[in-house]
């Protein structure tokens, strides 16, 4: 791969077919330039804590668009085009952040497409996955779920982004987080009916 300029990687990364035939490119262009993504997040922000995260951030919106970058530019400026922006992005949501009990979807549903008892279910499902998520898994855990199921990224590339050294990268913090998620919803669900039982019994 060392022998590709950026622009060959991603020629070849929007000719191949499938999430596995990219990968290698994918994971190519990541090594060469996460460093240097995350040390442009630091400058733009001043935040170094917030810096890798924020590079992780970036190197999703570039792999998920990788398909918009045109022939002939250069993929450095096109990269720091995208970093640029996020960054931006995140300082402005950071001045009118406020504290809030819900957050608000990102368009309003089409309620005629389904019920609106489907709907809810699906919400509360949402939600429940997330208050799980929040209390039964560590940091790590949770940016592994959300970059591989959320983000559609292959395990590979999010053992790199997260600098996971461990023999399984990834991988191990799935099936833990996944045995973790599991067993917190199982006592969910006992929790729950131990409620509805006192309920129909007072």
């Amino acid at each position: 791969m060392e022998r590709f300029t950026d622009e060959e990687l991603v020629e070849r990364c929007q000719a191949a077919e499938g999430s596995a035939a990219r990968e290698p490119f994918l994971n190519a262009l990541f090594q060469r330039h996460h460093t240097k993504i995350a040390s442009w997040c630091y400058y733009i922000t001043g935040d170094v804590n917030s810096a890798v995260d924020l590079a992780q951030e970036v190197c999703v919106k570039a792999f998920q668009g990788i398909h918009t970058f045109r022939r002939g530019a250069k993929f450095t400026t096109w990269l720091y085009s995208i970093t640029r922006n996020h960054c931006l992005d995140e300082l402005r949501s950071k001045k009118r952040r406020v504290e809030e009990t819900a957050e608000l979807p990102d368009e309003i549903e089409d309620w005629g497409l389904e019920s609106a008892d489907s709907a809810i279910e699906r919400n509360q499902s949402g939600e429940l996955m997330r208050k799980l998520m929040r209390e039964s898994l560590d940091e790590t855990e949770t940016k592994v779920m959300t970059l591989h199921y959320v983000h559609e990224l292959p395990l590979e590339s999010v053992s790199r982004m997260l600098k996971l050294t461990n023999v399984s990268g990834a991988k191990a913090y799935v099936v833990s987080a996944r045995r973790k998620l599991k067993r917190a919803h199982e006592l969910w669900q006992n929790r729950s009916k131990t409620i509805i039982k006192a309920d129909n019994h007072a």
